[in-house]
Formats: C-alpha cells, structure tokens, sequence
C-alpha cells in the first residue's frame, strides 16, 4: 500500500490515506494534525511519519472546522490572454466582491498538469471555493478537492466525469446557425472550420453545428483542428487557401481563432468579405470598428462569470446540499460585414434553441 500511495502524485493525500496506512482512525490521524495531546507519543511518531512521507497537507481539516473561511476563491480561466475570459473574470470579481471575498486568478493554458499545479496551491492557501473553465483531460485531482468539501463550479464547459454546477452556452447551436447563415445567405458551399482539439468540449459542440450545418445542405467538410491560438489558426488558414478549390467562406471557432484567420487571409493578398467571407464565435470590441466589421456570434461572457459566481455563494451559503446544476445561456449572431451583409447598423439575429425554428 505504502507504494500505491506513494506513487499516486496525481492525487493529494487524504486522511483517509494516511489513517490506512498508520493503521490508526482517521480521528487519531486528525489529532496528530491538530496536536492534540490524546495521542501516545510512539502512535505519533508512526502518524506523522506517515504525513511526510505521503507528504500530506492538512487543508481538509482547515476547510472542516466552522469558522475558518478564508473570504477566498479561485478562479482558473484557460488563457489569460483570451477577450473572453476577462469579461468572465471581471464578472466574477464583482460578484465576490459583493459578498466580500477576494479571488486568486489563474489561468491553466489548457494543461492539466498546470490545472492540477494550480488547484494543489489554491488549495494551500485555503480558498473556499473553486470557479474555473477545465482543462480537456481527466479531472482527478478535483474529484479528491470536492471530495474532501471543496465547492467546485464549472464554466464555460463542464468537467467530464466530474458531477459539479456548470455554466454553459449553446455553443452547437450558435455554430450551426452561424453556418447555416454562411450557406444560405451568401450561398457559399466550400465553408472552411478553424479550431482548436476535437477533445475540447467547446471545439467538439461547434464542430458538430458546423457539420450539421453542412450536412443539411449536401456539402462537403472542410475543418482544421489544432489551431486554439492566433499563430496555429494562421497555419491552418494558409493551408486551407492552398487547396486546389479552397474555401470560399470560414468559420473560426472562437476570438483568437478569428484573429488567425484574418491574418492568413490578408496575407494571401485576399479581402474579407469579397474574395472570403469569415464569421466567428465570440463577440469583442474591436470587432464593431474594424474594417470589415466582424460578423460573429455572441455568448454573454459577464452573464457566464455572473451566474457561475452565484452559483459557488450559494453553496458556500447553503443550509443543505445541493443537487448539482446545469446552466444553459443562449447566444446571438451579430451580423455585420465580414460574412458579406451591409446592413446600415449591427443586427442581431436571436439564435434559436434546440427544435425551434430561426427567424431571420
């Protein structure tokens, strides 16, 4: 067993672990760690070889103890450089703020390994709560947080595996309905997806309203995944300008993506919207004053960072446990000019939901 724990380093080490492996309770593990004095020198001696060698830390305990709150969060966003997270950020500042608690700031770069960096030193410094948007990969490490009572709330994609509030947007539909206006209002049929990994549940449901889309009209896919930044969507959009009958028309799965695009586009010498049309997944300022002005769909970052936030205080605040919740938002395609319409201002087209029909 000793080596089982030992080498467990994707997990932290529980009381329960320790209490097994001294061959004591849990509650004499607990008074070990508390230096209480109802415990034989020789048990505590044998206990707190245990705790170093398993390299326990005594968090559990602190977040048991009535009183002890800390007035902390984290918060661990993708990537700190993404328009999107900040407004998600700045939304959950202030709803913390409100109930008067401070909140750690991190950003995982879609790495597990930093994830679970990250939560092990949120965790040390004792936070009361975890909000954050989960890395692709498997979710040990907050699996043993929630157990061991940490509260847990998801955003922006769920933790798969993990049962935990989740904050959410449609993001199938709004890829769907962005495509669908790509094909049937411009009638372009060699329409192009740029994103990042089919694993990450944000690229897989706007992957799949893409090809929906497509499928409904008879034509072809023409994806490129592995492109999550600026640099590999500009790689992937030159290969794609390359082709022998390239795409008349993109779709770039989120703002950094679109950024890409617009740089290989412009850098073959072309012009959005009349030699390629391009809509996008995120709205953001300088979409509205660029030249073409950006036609993309909008998902309501602050109301995502808002309502996940409450969601957390709620189970801080809660008298009794809470069934895990599911928060779905709705999105919107912001028609301008990239996609190839001139309309005289900015319109909105209500993105519709599962079943329903569109009104354009």
């Amino acid at each position: 067993m000793a080596g089982d724990l030992k080498d467990k380093s994707w997990g932290r080490t529980t009381l329960r672990d320790v209490a097994l492996e001294a061959g004591v309770s849990i509650k004499t593990v607990s008074r070990v760690v508390n230096r209480e004095r109802q415990v034989s020198p020789e048990t505590e001696a044998r206990v707190g070889e245990v705790l170093s060698r398993l390299g326990y830390r005594p968090n559990e305990l602190a977040r048991s103890l009535k009183g002890r709150r800390s007035r902390t969060i984290g918060l661990m966003i993708a990537d700190i450089s993404n328009p999107f997270y900040a407004g998600c950020a700045k939304a959950v500042e202030e709803v913390a703020r409100s109930h008067g608690y401070a909140v750690f700031l991190c950003a995982s770069a879609e790495d597990v390994n930093v994830e679970r960096e990250y939560v092990g030193l949120l965790t040390r410094r004792r936070v009361d709560g975890l909000l954050l948007v989960p890395a692709a990969d498997g979710h040990p490490h907050l699996k043993e947080e929630q157990d061991a009572g940490l509260p847990i709330v998801t955003l922006d994609r769920p933790a798969e595996g993990l049962l935990t509030d989740t904050v959410i947007v449609k993001n199938r539909t709004g890829a769907r309905d962005a495509t669908r206006h790509l094909i049937e209002a411009h009638g372009h049929e060699r329409v192009a997806f740029v994103g990042a990994d089919e694993h990450q549940y944000t690229t897989r449901m706007r992957l799949e309203g893409y090809r929906e889309a497509l499928a409904e009209a008879g034509l072809q896919e023409m994806s490129r995944t592995r492109a999550p930044d600026t640099a590999a969507a500009a790689r992937a959009t030159r290969e794609l300008l390359a082709l022998p009958d390239p795409p008349t028309a993109f779709f770039a799965m989120n703002n950094l993506v679109t950024v890409g695009v617009l740089q290989a586009v412009e850098g073959a010498g072309l012009r959005v919207p009349e030699d390629v049309a391009l809509v996008g997944f995120d709205d953001f300022e300088l979409a509205a004053v660029l030249s073409p002005r950006l036609t993309l769909v909008r998902q309501p970052a602050a109301e995502m960072g808002r309502r996940a936030a409450r969601l957390l205080f709620e189970r801080l605040e809660r008298r009794k446990p809470l069934d895990p919740r599911r928060v779905v938002l709705e999105t919107d395609l912001v028609v301008r000019e990239s996609c190839g319409c001139r309309p005289a201002g900015e319109l909105v087209l209500e993105e519709p939901g599962e079943g329903e029909t569109a009104t354009r």
